[in-house]
């Protein structure tokens, strides 16, 4: 922030607006400067590394089924562990970040995650894949939320979702050519030795954190306001804002809807996207490559969707049909009949694309609630599209005999589509906030 003797510099003024914004710029830095764009980079990489470890799960898991003994239940089961874990410690992040800054709490979230990837490299048992993954997702809990709050302290308001958005598609695309990469280094190294180099990458991100990510410094004002104000308790506060945001229609609705859109689609990315593809006779590397062209769409689908919104000045209306057309797409891809791998690939594409609307349940939920509890709507929406996708996990896993087939596949995953119609019946309760924005 500028000091009281010089001017703000363009959109500044309206920064100071940003109900987030708990800390805000010293004289000495710039938003949008070149500070702002590196930390804001580094932070973007520590989403797309830790989303291509989350993703390469779908890859990897044949070959930890095989070592560790495991069956096609207990691997969807682990992969569930990790979205509950990831859910749960999402409704502290955000506030964590609030209350403390991005220094010390975004390199103690890689050191996590790197943790988390060394452990996954010594999966030899059904415990050492939970504790693996539960390590992961409290780490993985400071990322995309922490790359949305770095985009809040170091930007103006009025690039706030522009930056949210980015942050999304960058990291879909970091997924959606990470699966092939993945897939051909499997054929070059042993999957152990594949998480280990992830382990690597993190400590390298580790020590850039340390180095360059910290808190803007406060300014005068902002200086004297903390000297006069002493700071709820943690935990009471935390709680008083997530119960507020609960009370709130548009949050929950708008939740339900975002969920069931991001959780079908990372349930099918992730997991089954791949199994139904070797169902239809698909070989691995090309069910991977399918595969990424969900997360493909998805990085197109997430800024789309909130331009037309934007555009159109609606958010329910954009949010339902896109809702909708990812159910159909889902449909699709799982009865298509087994000779249709080409219409398969374009159908992967649209499963994402139409998943991009789920990014308009964060708009919907920001808008809904006061200023000060725009942070806990975030961590809300967040944490149950997370919950959802681990249940649409599991569910499919508890169903599906020990040897699928085809048809097998195609009544266990028929509950997304049912959901998705759900999510867009809800969304059509939600009141329309674009037009008091």
């Amino acid at each position: 922030m500028a000091s009281t003797t010089t001017p703000a510099p363009s959109g500044e003024s309206e920064y100071r607006k940003h109900p987030g914004a708990r800390i805000l710029h010293g004289p000495h830095r710039t938003i949008g400067g070149v500070e702002a764009w590196v930390i804001w980079a580094l932070c973007t990489v520590f989403v797309v590394w830790l989303f291509s470890i989350q993703t390469g799960y779908a890859v990897v898991s044949p070959e930890i089924q095989k070592s560790a003994s495991l069956t096609v239940a207990q691997i969807g089961l682990a992969g569930s562990i990790y979205t509950w874990a990831f859910a749960l410690c999402q409704f502290f992040s955000g506030a964590l970040l609030d209350r403390f800054g991005s220094r010390p709490l975004l390199a103690i979230g890689v050191a996590f995650v790197t943790a988390g990837a060394f452990l996954y490299a010594q999966t030899s048992s059904m415990g050492t894949l939970i504790a693996a993954q539960v390590v992961l997702a409290v780490g993985s809990s400071f990322g995309f939320v922490g790359a949305g709050y770095i985009g809040g302290q170091w930007f103006p308001i009025a690039r706030y979702g522009l930056m949210f958005g980015l942050v999304q598609s960058l990291a879909s695309l970091g997924s959606a050519f990470g699966q092939p990469a993945i897939s051909w280094q499997l054929q070059r190294v042993t999957w152990q030795e594949l998480l280990n180099g992830f382990g690597a990458a993190g400590v390298v991100l580790i020590v850039l954190f340390a180095l360059l990510v910290r808190n803007p410094s406060p300014g005068p004002e902002q200086l004297a306001q903390t000297t006069r104000t002493a700071k709820p308790p943690l935990v009471s506060s935390i709680l008083r804002d997530l119960g507020a945001c609960f009370r709130n229609r548009n949050v929950v609705l708008s939740s339900l809807l975002a969920g069931v859109s991001f959780g079908s689609m990372l349930a099918m990315g992730v997991l089954w996207g791949p199994r139904v593809m070797e169902a239809r006779g698909a070989g691995a590397s090309l069910a991977a490559v399918l595969t990424a062209m969900s997360w493909l769409g998805l990085a197109i689908g997430a800024p789309l969707f909130n331009l037309l919104s934007d555009h159109w000045n609606n958010r329910r209306i954009p949010a339902v049909v896109g809702v909708l057309l990812q159910a159909a797409a889902v449909c699709l891809l799982i009865y298509l009949p087994k000779e249709t791998n080409s219409v398969s690939v374009v159908t992967m594409f649209c499963v994402g694309l139409f998943a991009g609307a789920h990014m308009l349940g964060f708009t919907v939920a920001g808008e809904s609630v006061p200023g000060a509890l725009v942070g806990s709507s975030a961590a809300i929406v967040n944490g149950i599209c997370f919950i959802i996708g681990g249940l649409l996990q599991a569910i499919p896993g508890k169903i599906l005999p020990d040897a699928p087939s085809l048809s097998d596949y195609g009544q266990a995953l028929l509950m997304m589509p049912i959901l998705l119609v759900c999510g867009a019946l809800a969304g059509f309760f939600i009141k329309e906030t674009a037009s008091t924005n």
